[in-house]
């Protein structure tokens, strides 16, 4: 017979989203259930956010051996032993993961169920041998890599970020499908770890984020020798002796390339197939489930977060999962902001933006002005020969942030600041107000606000009040 159980929250998912909700509630005193068939930490423990970035790193340190002569000092080319390589990135995760361990949820108070999750009714789920009949349910099921429907991908070795940090060599041709966030960083990566790297993408690589500053990272990704093909068809893959060979089509013609492996980066798929989530009346459809500005489901019981309601980034996840303990531990009414969440790709440079991009701004808001200020204009980005950078604030009436990018050295950190603007409404005026220490990237940011204010602005404002004067007098 089925063991009933009945807590106050049942969180199915024990990646960011989850582990968030779990650990809030519980740190509240509330009971909890947690139930995850998989690795505790998710996708960004174990095979996004934190391998990746540990990869990255070590190619920032070679790529640094090659740019020493710049700064007077010699150096040859830098060797890579990639077992070590290896070693240091599942160390990393080592080291995190306790973090979200069973272990310490179990000691938190929440009660760890290792196994997979489905409903059998509106109000209760199934997982391994136990029924869970929560007061609310929260599904952070999370997302895998999304495999192409292209002729013969079945029938032929790929990886995803589900396995590239398995490899025991490094690739002496590697292949990537998708110029997105994931493929860019580890097309760079592994380009500056010694391999040879050629991308392929159906559309416009980074169609999604503001186009002057996709150019300025694009242009690092040529500069680099990343051969990038772009609107392009890949009519079929296969195997050959050493490797693989795709077989693709663009505006040139057709062409075919042939590699030693091959990435799939495009794009991602929710996890949320195996919930039956039909018998609980909970609308969804392939790519997520539906949800509103509360993230909560068509089933009143159930909320959805994370990459199971269509986010992105480990950071919203943890967002989401505030919004939900707000409305179930507080009954206080939350509702998500998009234009909050700041959206980063660490390549180098890095780009980073928040809030409205400039094409976004202009569609929605009259009077809308753009800043920039270009990264050649910083003592610090000169002493560190940081190379092309740029950002971008868009400014609304009376100088309201609407949104900013930067693509350039250090963005993801930078864009904090911004985020924060955002977040509380603030005006370019609020920047007078704080001293930028010296000589850093911060002031890039402090200078491009100031810029605002300039005489020629004051000009400019002062005209358009003019003519707003002249039009009701």
């Amino acid at each position: 017979m089925a063991k009933i159980l009945t807590p106050d929250i049942c969180v199915i998912g024990g990646g960011a989203a989850g582990l968030s909700v779990a650990a809030g509630a519980a740190a509240f005193g509330v009971p909890v259930v947690l139930v995850e068939h998989g690795r505790m930490g998710g996708d960004c423990l174990n095979y996004g956010c934190v391998p990746s970035k540990a990869l990255i790193a070590a190619a920032k340190y070679a790529e640094a051996i090659r740019g020493a002569a710049e700064f007077g000092i010699t150096a040859s080319e830098p060797g890579v032993d990639h077992e070590r390589l290896q070693a240091r990135i599942r160390s990393v995760i080592a080291g995190i993961a306790p973090h979200d361990s069973v272990e310490r949820f179990t000691r938190l108070g929440v009660e760890v169920i290792g196994e997979k999750a489905r409903f059998i009714d509106e109000r209760t789920v199934a997982a391994g041998d136990r029924l869970i009949r929560a007061r609310r349910f929260v599904i952070a099921t999370g997302s895998s890599p999304a495999v192409p429907p292209i002729p013969g991908l079945a029938e032929t070795p790929f990886l995803t970020n589900e396995t590239l940090f398995e490899l025991k060599h490094l690739p002496q041709h590697l292949v990537v499908i998708g110029a997105g966030a994931v493929g860019l960083e580890m097309a760079l990566a592994h380009r500056r770890l010694g391999a040879r790297v050629t991308m392929v993408e159906n559309a416009a690589a980074l169609s999604q984020v503001d186009p002057e500053l996709a150019a300025i990272v694009l242009e690092a990704i040529a500069a680099e020798r990343i051969v990038l093909h772009e609107r392009t068809t890949i009519r079929s893959i296969g195997q050959t002796d050493g490797g693989i060979r795709l077989l693709c089509e663009n505006g040139n013609g057709a062409f075919q390339i042939d590699g030693s492996d091959l990435l799939i980066a495009a794009g991602r798929a929710a996890n949320h197939a195996s919930l039956d989530l039909d018998l609980a009346g909970i609308r969804h459809d392939a790519k997520h489930i539906e949800v509103g500005a509360d993230l909560r489901t068509s089933n009143r019981r159930v909320y959805a977060i994370g990459d199971a309601a269509g986010g992105q980034f480990t950071h919203q996840a943890s967002y989401h999962a505030r919004l939900v303990l707000q409305q179930i531990l507080f009954r206080l009414p939350a509702r998500e902001k998009s234009d909050v969440v700041p959206r980063v790709i660490f390549t180098d440079p890095e780009l980073a933006e928040v809030g409205l991009t400039e094409r976004q701004a202009r569609c929605g808001f009259a009077g809308i002005e753009v800043v920039r200020w270009d990264y050649s204009r910083n003592d610090r980005a000169r002493t560190d020969e940081l190379g092309r950078g740029l950002i971008k604030v868009v400014v609304g009436r009376r100088g309201r942030i609407l949104g900013a990018g930067i693509a350039g050295a250090g963005a993801g950190e930078m864009i904090a600041i911004w985020a924060f603007a955002v977040a509380n409404r603030l005006t370019l005026k609020h920047f007078h107000n704080y001293v930028a220490p010296y000589p850093t990237l911060a002031e890039i940011g402090k200078q491009a606000a100031i810029s605002y204010y300039s005489p020629v602005a004051r000009n400019r404002l002062l005209r358009s009040a003019i003519r707003v004067l002249r039009y009701f007098g």
